[in-house]
């Protein structure tokens, strides 16, 4: 990947849907020397794809939080079931640190993060965040 590369990196980045041409206008490279640069990172794997962001209009209800996780070997297998079968868990990371896990959760209410943390409970110690705002977020779908 080179200098060219990157730029065209930055500008998909911005705008995923810009066209070819524009690419091309900006890096001053010819429409068909952008097309093929971009179907080599595509192949490579460097481009892993593309997305349409959908904000639901009871999205901005939604109560979104990290839990930290601290689980002990004998329930971890239980943890990570509940994990892969619960909807409101959005993300689980296995993290070194004080605890071993974090999840992110999106639940439609209060009332509902305390019952998910009610069931995480059963299984280790949580502590928890509660996002207020997202500042930055460069993340390609909304559950990243």
């Amino acid at each position: 990947m080179d200098d060219l590369d990157a730029k065209i990196l930055t500008l998909l980045r911005s705008n995923a849907r810009m066209p070819v041409k524009e690419i091309a206008r900006q890096v001053d490279l010819s429409s068909p020397a952008v097309s093929s640069r971009i179907r080599r990172l595509e192949e490579t794997g460097v481009i892993g794809g593309y997305t349409v962001l959908v904000h639901h209009p009871q999205a901005a209800q939604q109560v979104q939080a990290l839990i930290s996780v601290l689980i002990g070997p004998a329930g971890r297998e239980e943890f990570l079931r509940l994990t892969e079968s619960e909807e409101q868990i959005r993300q689980c990371w296995r993290v070194t640190g004080s605890c071993n896990f974090i999840v992110k959760v999106s639940c439609p209410g209060i009332d509902a993060l305390e019952h998910l943390l009610t069931r995480i409970q059963r299984l280790g110690t949580t502590t928890t965040q509660i996002i207020l705002t997202t500042q930055v977020d460069r993340s390609p779908t909304p559950d990243d």
